[in-house]
């Protein structure tokens, strides 16, 4: 093997935010999610609902730090590059256990991430597409690259890249890896800082500590700093905040964006803001010609130009976000590794927005279609807002209410002209959300039909450039390049918004939206 280059990791990090070196351990922390899980296997699911529990449960060999741009140690206490950027060695550390006590093995990390990178397993094994191999020799595994990656760092800190004890799962009932995956996933056994002991579905869900975690706390033991975790399952806003105000829960997700305030005025909680990826946009078909062969002006780029100028989002954010969210100037969120501070994004500029329309041919207005989701007050208010922006420069808005379930599958066949989106990276890379909404791969440029080959191109050099240096640039040409190609229509960030009893302290939602309760504890 070549020389290698040594990439140190620091070993000991900070684990949680505000945690100090007195800190109560015990008890029993009850949250309150608007929806339960569905199915715990990191690799062959994609809903947000698992994949933001999945990192209490498994652990990586990467960890995301806590603001979701960078790597730490996790299950690897370090590892190294080589000089031609072709291999990887992971060291494991010594001692590690899985939750029911039984030897973390460096086999069992080869065959945890030759499942994840299988192409017939899940949505996320592209990945690890860079892995041409997988070898291991007492505590190290390497993995010989197809070619130099620059994500594989973030990739192996990624959810789908979790290691799982082989020997349990094949243990599992079923006849293939998705029959043994979904009678494993009723009750797992990772390696994360807890273990699953009780799952009613629908209804409430148990998480108690891993008594083997190898993590330690600021009090030099080993965490987690709980007992356990108890998710009650309430749906509804309203009732999720009484119990949480009753102080039967001890916090709350998805506190809605009008209630910030009035929780923030409460002195027993912490109504909190945690900084997100999560972006909102208007995702628009760019096809010269819609399904039923009737032409498409959004597929003139400077219609698609002008509803980005008509936009008044310093307005919706007040209207729609309450305040609290943040106008995007590109099409990925400002917490995302490489986002290009200088992008200007497109100020409200009604008199430039009616000047493009009128040179693509609409000077006396045009009519557009946006999907809504049915029942959803958010998608409402933005599109009757927009609706009104759009209409003083002669863009006539219809808005089309369907269910969820139709949306998106008129969206996936291109059956739309406009419709409400949404994003939130899995990956402290920009690699994820530009595949997804900028080039046209498996999902056709976030199903727009938009291409522009010279932005395939610089994806394709920026998936190989090591240098940070260089791939923020290609980036930045990306970020430039889409913007004046407007394929969609790039609103405001929002954060996470969590309310929290003010004895809780260390819980973090990171920017990637993984819940970590490794940290929480419950003062008194």
């Amino acid at each position: 093997m070549k020389r290698l280059t040594r990439v140190t990791l620091a070993l000991a990090t900070a684990l949680t935010l505000g945690q100090t070196l007195a800190v109560t351990r015990g008890g029993q922390l009850v949250y309150g999610r608007y929806a339960d899980s569905l199915f715990l296997d990191p690799v062959l699911n994609d809903a947000n609902l698992d994949i933001w529990i999945l990192t209490n449960l498994y652990d990586t060999l990467l960890q995301p730090t806590n603001d979701g741009k960078s790597v730490q140690p996790g299950l690897a206490s370090a590892y190294t590059v080589s000089a031609d950027k072709k291999s990887m060695v992971l060291t494991l550390r010594p001692g590690i256990k899985f939750a029911d006590g039984s030897a973390i093995t460096a086999a069992d990390v080869k065959w945890s991430l030759d499942r994840a990178r299988n192409p017939d397993n899940g949505a996320w094994n592209g990945l690890l597409e860079s892995i041409a191999s997988i070898s291991t020799q007492g505590n190290t595994v390497t993995l010989a690259l197809k070619h130099p990656d620059p994500t594989l760092p973030s990739a192996l800190a990624t959810f789908n890249a979790a290691i799982m004890p082989q020997k349990l799962f094949n243990a599992a009932p079923g006849a293939n890896d998705a029959a043994k995956a979904k009678a494993f996933a009723e009750k797992p056994v990772g390696s994360g800082p807890f273990v699953l002991s009780e799952w009613k579905r629908g209804s409430y869900m148990v998480m108690k500590r891993n008594p083997y975690y190898w993590k330690k706390g600021s009090d030099g033991k080993a965490l987690p700093y709980l007992d356990s975790v108890r998710f009650e399952i309430i749906p509804d806003d309203n009732t999720r905040i009484l119990k949480l105000q009753a102080g039967e829960l001890q916090g709350a997700e998805f506190i809605p964006l009008s209630r910030v305030a009035e929780l923030k005025s409460n002195p027993k909680l912490n109504m909190v803001l945690f900084p997100s990826t999560k972006v909102n946009d208007i995702i628009m078909n760019n096809r010269p010609k819609l399904n039923n062969g009737a032409p498409n002006p959004l597929g003139d780029v400077r219609v698609r130009q002008a509803l980005n100028y008509a936009v008044n989002r310093d307005a919706l954010i007040q209207l729609v976000t309450f305040g609290t969210g943040k106008v995007m100037k590109s099409f990925m969120s400002s917490a995302t590794p490489l986002f290009d501070a200088t992008q200007k994004g497109f100020p409200y500029d009604p008199a430039k927005a009616k000047a493009l329309l009128a040179a693509a041919g609409y000077k006396n207005g045009v009519d557009v279609t946006a999907l809504a989701t049915s029942g959803s007050a958010d998608d409402q208010a933005l599109l009757t807002a927009l609706q009104q922006m759009w209409g003083a420069v002669g863009v006539r808005l219809k808005i089309e209410q369907v269910d969820a379930a139709t949306k998106t599958a008129r969206y996936r066949a291109a059956d739309f002209q406009m419709r409400t989106g949404a994003w939130t990276d899995d990956i402290a890379d920009p690699s994820e959300i530009t595949g997804y909404y900028a080039v046209s791969g498996a999902t056709d440029a976030a199903h727009t039909g938009f291409k522009d080959d010279t932005i395939e191109k610089l994806f394709a050099q920026s998936q190989q450039e090591t240098s940070r240096v260089k791939r923020a640039s290609l980036y930045r040409q990306i970020q430039t390049r889409y913007a004046n190609a407007s394929p969609t229509i790039y609103l405001f960030e929002t954060p996470y918004p969590v309310a929290l009893a003010k004895n809780v302290q260390g819980f973090v939602q990171i920017p990637l939206g993984y819940n970590l309760f490794v940290g929480a504890s419950l003062e008194k």
